[in-house]
């Protein structure tokens, strides 16, 4: 895989957008191992953004790690600035997940009740209804019952 490419305007939009990031990874003495790599991944699924300090003191070391890991992980490279370096990889959509069998969640319903003189404004309240829940004409929550079948109907089936 190559590295993403970004303009020199997107760079510093990311630069600026990563300032006051902490680093996630912290890469030492060993390098990029494949756990490091791994956990580079996570990072940039789950942020996007991310700062990485790379404890090695060889310039060049460091500007290799952050080009294979740009290579290998599909990522931009933004900055390399001392020990830190920023990568940047779009975060990539999240499928919802379909349920079939859920039913109605709860939800908040305002109720108005007028003043029975008519010249004041009218309270408005707002209630939480759950799935088994209904509001009446007049305003009350009341519990919604299954319906009740006579007894000789009942015998009939």
């Amino acid at each position: 895989m190559t590295a993403i490419r970004l303009t020199p305007a997107e760079r510093k939009e990311k630069r600026g957008d990563a300032h006051h990031l902490d680093p996630v990874v912290m890469i030492g003495s060993d390098g990029l191992t494949p756990a490091v790599m791994k956990e580079i991944d996570a990072a940039l699924r789950a942020h996007g953004l991310i700062k990485v300090r790379m404890f090695s003191d060889v310039r060049e070391d460091r500007e290799a790690a952050l080009s294979k890991a740009a290579d290998e992980l599909n990522a931009a490279p933004v900055q390399h600035i001392g020990k830190l370096l920023v990568l940047w990889r779009p975060i990539p959509d999240k499928a919802p997940a379909v349920d079939e069998d859920r039913k109605a969640g709860p939800r908040v319903v305002k109720i108005l009740k007028f003043s029975k003189s008519g010249t004041h404004r009218p309270e408005i309240k707002k209630v939480t209804v759950f799935g088994n829940q209904r509001v009446t004409a007049g305003g009350e929550v009341k519990r919604a019952k299954p319906r009740v079948t006579s007894i000789k109907k009942k015998a009939r089936d």
